[in-house]
């Protein structure tokens, strides 16, 4: 439901674990139809339950108001960032190939189709100073001439045409009686080439590109916050549209906050690393099926000393990248995704998406970005372990 309040909208969840329209966690397993009958998971009792109410779960309003800052990453994956105030941009000729490729799509056939109509005009402009300055253009008898066929500019630019592109017609033609003009034909012939292997290149290397590759890796819209295995976990979700699979996938996921350092310095947008499995090796994924990615909010973890409300307060970006080679083409390609504040649910769970059919597993995308409500303390990860120790 959505409450309007001092001109803020506010989303509150009446219901609760006990009302009848949420699920339990024993009830969304056994609806996926994922195991047999025989099988079916039991969910244990968690060790830390006693600091949870169940009959009373705790709901959490979050203000729905713009942002004191901007999102850094977009959801579709665009760094908003503008290089403003670049002095020496001669820097950027120097890798000029790259340059080129950066460039939207627009410029780069612009640049091609100028590229080569500049070539055939400037080589048509020498044949044309060639035949003018021999006077080949009054002459009567064509055995004198440099080149056959070249009356005006118009037919030395179709000759310089036939020349770069191999393109041989036979109504114009070259003779041996000017020895610049077989200089000419040589100087165009080598550069045509060069020309051909450097534009040929960049369209190549421009259609080849994985960008759209990433179109069709997934993450979650929301990312949530509940307890697995009696940890708070930190979790979203990401997966593959294709049947071709992404080869050495790899995640990763930045906390991007400002702050300001203990000498008074603001740090502003500063990077930290999130664990989401470097350590144990979890972090290079074999994406077949989605996959929920886990953050253990542990010592170690800026969520540390996060609770509940904290994370109402809080201001921060959650920049997640998935890297890994397309199998089709052995290129690399990465996906990148963001959450804010707003966009990270306390006490939630991500829906089971895997199915099992008579031979096959089922993929249920339509529960990709769906969770549930789940028993969550709402203190911090190091005020609950303050709490299991002294309870101890």
């Amino acid at each position: 439901m959505v409450l309007l309040r001092n001109g803020y909208a506010y989303e509150t969840a009446v219901e609760t674990l006990t009302s009848p329209n949420i699920m339990s966690p024993d009830q969304v397993v056994q609806s996926t139809n994922f195991y047999p009958e025989s099988l079916q998971p039991t969910v244990p009792k968690n060790p830390i339950s006693s600091l949870v109410k169940t009959s009373q779960t705790k709901t959490f309003k979050r203000p729905m108001k713009k942002r004191r800052q901007t999102r850094f990453v977009t959801k579709h994956g665009h760094c908003n960032v503008r290089h403003g105030n670049v002095k020496d941009r001669l820097r950027y000729f120097a890798d000029l190939f790259t340059s080129i490729v950066d460039l939207k799509w627009s410029y780069n056939v612009a640049i091609f189709v100028a590229t080569y109509t500049l070539t055939w005009l400037g080589f048509g402009f020498l044949w044309w100073l060639i035949a003018y300055c021999r006077g080949d253009l009054s002459k009567e008898h064509p055995e004198d001439v440099c080149v056959l066929g070249i009356t005006s500019f118009t037919s030395a630019f179709l000759f310089s045409i036939e020349t770069q592109v191999t393109i041989g017609y036979g109504t114009r033609a070259i003779t041996d009686n000017c020895p610049e003009a077989i200089i000419l034909l040589l100087t165009q012939s080598i550069f045509g080439s060069i020309v051909d292997a450097f534009m040929v290149g960049c369209m190549f290397v421009k259609i080849s590109q994985p960008n759209k590759r990433a179109e069709t890796l997934v993450f979650s819209e929301k990312a949530v916050v509940s307890l697995r295995d009696g940890k708070m976990c930190l979790m979203f979700r990401v997966g593959d549209l294709r049947s071709s699979h992404i080869v050495e996938a790899q995640i990763r996921a930045k906390l991007i906050k400002s702050r300001q350092t203990q000498e008074g310095e603001f740090m502003a947008l500063d990077q930290t690393d999130l664990d989401v499995g470097y350590t144990t090796g979890a972090d290079r994924l074999f994406l077949v099926t989605p996959l929920i990615i886990c953050h253990t909010i542990n010592e170690k973890s800026p969520f540390w000393n996060m609770s509940a409300t904290d994370l109402q307060e809080e201001e921060f970006e959650i920049v997640v990248i998935l890297e890994g080679m397309v199998e089709a083409t052995g290129m690399t390609c990465q996906a990148r995704s963001s959450y804010v504040e707003d966009e990270v649910l306390w006490g939630q769970r991500f829906m089971p998406v895997l199915m099992l059919e008579k031979g096959f597993y089922e993929v249920n995308y339509s529960n990709f970005h769906e969770h549930f409500e789940v028993d969550t303390p709402s203190v911090s990860a190091r005020e609950q372990l303050c709490q299991i120790a002294s309870a101890e």
